[in-house]
């Protein structure tokens, strides 16, 4: 058994969106995202599928053609591929990443 450290829910010193890898297997890996009220999500899509379920912040992410908001208890499953990005971070938003297969 492996225990994800929910300490690393933390923004980088520098105040810009940050994901940190806490678990790395084959099939799955797991990790934290965390975006600052007004910061910029500037991901790309990946040849992953992915599941966001957001543990504190509010804002909102558009994915797939669809825009919704989120905040505490909301997951999301983006398939591979899919352009997605959080938006309209209002509030200092925390995220549980799961990632299937592996994020390479």
């Amino acid at each position: 058994m492996q225990i994800v450290d929910a300490g690393h829910f933390a923004p980088a010193a520098d105040g810009t969106a940050d994901y940190a890898q806490h678990l790395t297997v084959p099939t799955l890996s797991v990790g934290t995202y965390s975006i600052p009220a007004g910061a910029v999500d500037d991901q790309v899509p990946h040849a992953e599928d992915e599941v966001y379920v957001v543990m504190s912040g509010r804002g909102s992410v558009t994915a797939g053609g669809r825009t919704v908001q989120v905040g505490p208890g909301a997951a999301l499953f983006v398939p591979a591929r899919e352009d997605h990005r959080f938006h309209d971070v209002t509030e200092d938003l925390a995220v549980l990443v799961f990632v299937a297969p592996a994020y390479s």
